[in-house]
């Protein structure tokens, strides 16, 4: 159990470290919107993700792969020398967890609270919008809202916000429903 808490407290020390380079450098946004686009990267390309999570990958292939990622995506300099920083510690393998402890950070220090939505039913921007709009009203905060359309919740829709969960989902019914006839 130690050993998770030296893991996160590490995570959280790099993606610290981020946030504030990037404030002093005043390209914070930049550092933002490309580490959001990495992160995409690094969920949407499973041969990527193999990749930082191989242990026996030496330095210098994670270097000259990074820096290959780096240039085709004409990455912030200061970001490209964190990666190459993380990389030297051989901490690559923490990257997924640094990049999201560090939007954590820019995302909190605006003043937004993260929303996760799930639909049984695929939303359009419109109905996406109202949702989040109906939550800032509600928390009175901005949003940042993570939409994903989930086909098993057979019905309706989950929202956490926080530490708040609604549940209206058919499917969280009928387990409901379940619990009770198995008591019975």
């Amino acid at each position: 159990m130690t050993d998770n808490k030296v893991t996160f407290a590490s995570t959280n020390s790099y993606s610290q470290a981020l946030y504030e380079l990037g404030n002093e450098s005043g390209s914070l946004n930049e550092i933002e919107n490309q580490a959001s686009g990495m992160l995409k990267l690094i969920s949407l390309n499973v041969e990527l993700k193999n990749f930082i999570k191989n242990p026996t990958n030496k330095i210098e292939q994670q270097t000259a792969a990074f820096d290959l990622i780096s240039d085709k995506l004409n990455f912030n300099k200061l970001l490209k020398k964190f990666l190459s920083f993380v990389i030297s510690k051989r901490r690559l393998f923490f990257i997924e967890k640094i990049i999201e402890d560090f939007l954590d950070a820019c995302s909190k220090n605006r003043g937004e609270i993260k929303a996760d939505l799930s639909s049984s039913k695929e939303l359009n921007e419109k109905e996406i919008l109202k949702i989040k709009d109906e939550l800032a009203s509600n928390f009175e905060a901005n949003i940042k809202l993570n939409y994903k359309y989930d086909p098993s919740l057979i019905g309706g829709l989950i929202i956490k916000v926080e530490s708040t969960m609604i549940d209206t989902s058919i499917k969280s019914k009928l387990k409901q429903l379940e619990t009770k006839m198995v008591e019975a």
